[in-house]
């Protein structure tokens, strides 16, 4: 089964995904020898807030960044206001295509299932703002389902895209090449892909000198 952070619940008054706590070990597993010497790093796309608390606990040495668009930020404060973690901080209004990027000096940029929900000119725009943002040796790690070839990788990511497609047809699971071809021109190459329970992927890319 595949995730989108659109898929929420309520729970305890709070905004809850069930995927972030499926998702959320395996996750942990890659991205902590990645962030091993970061101290700051920003959230793209925090959805509910989980990822950010559950990591911000396990990877204390690290100031973690949330951000989203306004309607995601009282439920991003509540799952924050209750962890009460003094390295997660209040979630910064971003919208990837849109506006000013936040005057942010950070090592490492994470994302989880975001992709396949924005329009290819966002896509696109995402890349490159996270390009200009990195300094050298900065990471970039993308979490989610990934093509290759143009083709899915499980016939559950082949009934995932028809669900997106049907609710916006600019959405959509993005092919590999495509998404690594925006890292390299956004001066990134890749590091490792690695795969991920539920048919996902984490793709990692470093900024180049």
């Amino acid at each position: 089964m595949n995730e989108t952070k659109e898929f929420l619940v309520t729970a305890a008054d709070k905004p809850y995904a069930a995927a972030c706590d499926n998702n959320r070990e395996p996750i942990l597993a890659v991205i902590a020898p990645i962030f091993g010497d970061c101290q700051r790093v920003l959230e793209i796309g925090s959805g509910t807030g989980q990822h950010a608390v559950y990591f911000g606990r396990r990877l204390p040495h690290l100031q973690w960044h949330t951000s989203d668009c306004k309607e995601s930020h009282a439920g991003i404060r509540m799952w924050l206001d209750e962890a009460g973690l003094s390295n997660v901080l209040y979630p910064l209004d971003l919208d990837v295509a849109k506006g000013d990027w936040p005057d942010l000096q950070v090592d490492a940029v994470f994302s989880a299932n975001t992709v396949h929900i924005m329009h290819w000119d966002e896509v696109r725009a995402f890349f490159r703002r996270v390009g200009r943002m990195l300094p050298a040796g900065g990471a970039f790690v993308l979490y989610g389902p990934i093509n290759y070839g143009g083709r899915y990788t499980s016939a559950s990511n082949a009934r995932f895209d028809e669900w997106l497609k049907a609710r916006d047809p600019q959405s959509g699971i993005r092919d590999f090449a495509a998404l690594n071809e925006l890292a390299e021109n956004a001066g990134m190459d890749l590091q490792a892909d690695y795969a991920m329970p539920a048919n996902n992927r984490i793709l990692h890319w470093e900024k180049g000198a």
